[in-house]
């Protein structure tokens, strides 16, 4: 039966084994030969699984040893209980248990691999979870992260990692609370920039810079709404010419330097609509440029090899990976165009940005937008460009002069009489009576 145990002191018993009490009836207490070594209160309980438990406390605290006795029999009764060998297990232990069943794409395991190695292990990896259990814990460590100069979109992306591990310590029963979720744990939250949308001018200027084989990609970008790896792995087989749409059905990637074939970001594909001079365009790329074909992996880099025709290769086929586009193509465009480079918005997503942006202004819902970007969350869509939507005031002041316009002004009337300006209320002739001597 659970109990608080003195290792310290025990009942005084007389020499036929009874226990000596006090003349107010308590048991007398003598010293045992642990007396004054190692901690003096040990609580013995059973566990849920019948295994015998115990942990010790030092003098003086014995209200706590009863304490953690109450504690340990409601949360058995209430299915609560944790086991407390298993809050020794380290936060690198439980980080790559639960890694094992994060994303199936290589690159992506390959990014958050680099996040737990290099920001949150140094720190947190070989804390037992007794202690990351504490709020304190990670409070320091967000504020080591304030100190490193971090910006908030990155440290609510390690955050983020480090609040998953701890809540899959909960689920395993390893701690009792995610101390991410503490009321006194600051969470980083990251700010998605306004997104600047490129104006007619500047697309046109860029394409002028590009490659003439290089420039079908700003019409792919632009007018199809792809993603950079999207663009490089598009295939003119993708195109259903009978029903105008465009089967996004695959990108081009590259893990650790090996390029391989895979499903488009988050696993989805998509269809868009394809306007007719965006078909020519290609056509007339493929009559110039021709096409390659292409065989790789498939989502890994020893998956199953794919064969390809792709349309935006270099000389003799050649492939390129995006930093080696970005680098020997796309921003030397705009060198070659007069233009200054600005980081960030002039990446190839500035072409799917501007896709967006002449949807929205010709009247495209929100939701259909998200299904030709492959957004799962049209919310996601509405916050990244939600400034680009026509203002529901404007939309409202227009409906209402359409409809007012198609009705005609009432014909002005007006009854006889005059008219007290003040008031501006009309008001009937007084009668005058007639004056003696007057004729009619």
């Amino acid at each position: 039966m659970a109990h608080v145990e003195d290792r310290w002191y025990r009942p005084k018993q007389d020499g036929e084994g009874r226990i000596v009490l006090t003349s107010r009836g308590k048991p007398v207490m003598e010293p045992t030969a642990s007396h004054g070594k190692g901690l003096r209160y040990r609580v013995r309980y059973i566990d849920p699984d019948r295994g015998e438990r115990s942990k010790s406390f030092p003098d003086r605290q014995k209200k706590r040893a009863d304490d953690f006795l109450i504690e340990v029999e409601s949360d058995k009764r209430e299915g609560k209980y944790i086991d407390p060998k298993l809050s020794r297990k380290t936060f690198r232990q439980q980080a790559e248990n639960w890694y094992k069943v994060q994303s199936t794409d290589p690159a992506t395991r390959l990014v958050l691999r680099q996040r737990l190695e290099r920001r949150i292990y140094p720190r947190l990896g070989d804390l037992t979870f007794d202690r990351i259990e504490r709020p304190a814990t990670i409070r320091d460590w967000v504020g080591d992260l304030d100190e490193r100069g971090f910006s908030e979109n990155y440290k609510a992306v390690l955050f983020t990692v480090v609040s998953a591990v701890c809540e899959s310590a909960v689920d395993d029963r390893i701690i009792r609370q995610n101390p991410c979720k503490a009321k006194t744990v600051r969470r980083p939250i990251g700010k998605s920039p306004k997104v600047v949308v490129w104006q007619e001018e500047r697309l046109r200027s860029v394409c002028s810079g590009l490659p003439q084989r290089f420039g079908i990609v700003t019409k792919l970008g632009a007018g199809l709404g792809l993603r950079q790896g999207e663009i490089l792995g598009f295939s003119p087989d993708d195109i259903d010419r009978r029903m105008k749409v465009v089967r996004v059905e695959r990108q081009l990637k590259t893990v650790k330097g090996a390029m391989m074939f895979a499903l488009p970001k988050g696993g989805k594909t998509r269809e868009i609509p394809m306007a007719g001079s965006l078909l020519a365009d290609i056509d007339s790329h493929v009559e110039q440029h021709g096409t390659a074909l292409v065989t790789l992996p498939w989502g890994h880099p020893d998956g199953e090899p794919v064969t390809v025709r792709l349309l935006v290769t270099g000389e003799a086929g050649r492939l390129y990976s995006g930093d080696v586009f970005n680098k020997l193509i796309w921003r030397p465009a705009f060198a070659a165009a007069g233009l200054t480079y600005v980081r960030r918005a002039d990446g190839m997503h500035a072409l799917r940005h501007y896709f967006a942006s002449v949807l929205l202004s010709m009247g495209c819902s929100v939701k259909e937008l998200a299904e030709f970007l492959g957004h799962n969350d049209p919310g996601f869509t509405l916050r990244t460009y939600t400034h680009l939507v026509p203002s529901s005031l404007d939309r409202a002041r227009s409906a209402i002069d359409t409809a007012l316009g198609r009705i005609d002004p009432p014909t002005a009337y007006r009854r006889p009489g005059r008219v007290n300006r003040s008031s501006a209320r009309v008001l009937r002739p007084r009668r005058i009576s007639r004056l003696p001597g007057s004729s009619r």
